[in-house]
């Protein structure tokens, strides 16, 4: 019996089941496991997905079914069969690393190239373009039919993982993936607008301050700056609320990468990284203890905003 077999029959005989992501979950966390627990449901079981703190849904995926959400406190300590999503690590998982620890049965489901395993069923495919590929190849095995809102939650997490199908880890399976859902009731437009249309009237103030900061390190191709608690106090907006900033900073043709420094309090920075091939910032983000993909990827830093630009600045070679 193949792990994708063994974790659908499991999962067909289970009356509940656990679900979480990882913390401060993006589109592709948040769909994946919104859209099993979905469809998990509309066959009778008993679910509760979560996921750790700050538990906070970010604005732009509350169009998802986020009404399934129960607070890491709700999730059973022990649970019989438990599924994790786009975690590369149990330590993502943050407080829910404790029941995953104490699951009768892990599922791990997930596309990180650096996941070595932490489940009794470990199904990663690092050439899934996203988590949703993976979570989308078992619900076929299972015979369990996506509707308009699972495939809504799926669809998400293939639009934001590939940057709107523009990343080199795209494949034809993905956009097949892609079709199936579209054909299976998701909306590209809603997607499209909530994900990447609608941000408070505050961000363009912030945008307009991190730009103007933004430097350019020719030798290292690299352009970066930084966006501060200030900027956010005078915005009236929150960190969730910048996600897109970074993007805005990558554009630039001179540079191959792109970092974002978020002061996060406390002297914390949270360090977001894009590449356009050249280079492998997953590998860097996991250096320094955060993770990723090879295009895109973020770690936080205890120390100075300065001292994390040089912990980055310091990992990428000079273009001859």
């Amino acid at each position: 019996m193949d792990r994708l077999n063994e974790a659908a029959e499991l999962l067909r005989n289970a009356p509940e089941v656990a679900l979480s992501c990882h913390v401060g979950p993006d589109g592709d966390a948040l769909g994946s496991m919104l859209g099993v627990a979905w469809v998990l449901r509309n066959q009778g079981k008993t679910v509760w997905p979560s996921f750790g703190e700050p538990f906070v849904v970010p604005d732009a995926y509350r169009f998802l079914p986020v009404e399934l959400l129960v607070a890491p406190a709700e999730v059973p300590e022990a649970p019989s069969v438990m599924v994790t999503f786009d975690a590369g690590s149990a330590d993502r998982l943050g407080l829910l690393a404790g029941p995953a620890g104490k699951a009768e049965h892990l599922v791990v489901i997930d596309h990180h190239v650096s996941n070595q395993g932490f489940g009794t069923i470990d199904l990663i495919d690092p050439a899934a373009a996203a988590t949703a590929e993976v979570c989308v190849a078992l619900l076929a095995e299972l015979g369990w039919p996506i509707d308009p809102v699972a495939a809504t939650c799926f669809q998400t997490a293939l639009v934001t993982d590939t940057g709107r199908f523009q990343y080199s880890n795209t494949t034809p399976k993905t956009l097949e993936t892609a079709a199936a859902m579209v054909a299976a009731g998701a909306r590209p437009e809603t997607i499209g607008r909530h994900v990447y249309e609608e941000v408070p009237f505050g961000y363009l103030g912030v945008a307009a301050a991190v730009l103007g900061r933004a430097r350019l390190d020719p030798d290292r191709r690299l352009v970066w700056s930084v966006m501060t608690v200030d900027d956010l106090d005078t915005a009236g907006i929150g960190m969730d609320d910048t996600d897109p900033l970074i993007d805005a900073l990558r554009v630039a043709r001179e540079s191959d990468v792109a970092m974002l420094i978020k002061e996060a309090g406390d002297s914390r920075q949270k360090v977001s990284l894009r590449s356009r091939g050249r280079v492998d910032v997953g590998s860097i983000a996991v250096e320094l203890g955060g993770g990723g993909h090879h295009n895109a990827a973020g770690f936080t830093f205890d120390g100075s905003i300065e001292a994390a630009a040089d912990a980055v600045i310091s990992r990428l070679a000079p273009v001859e």
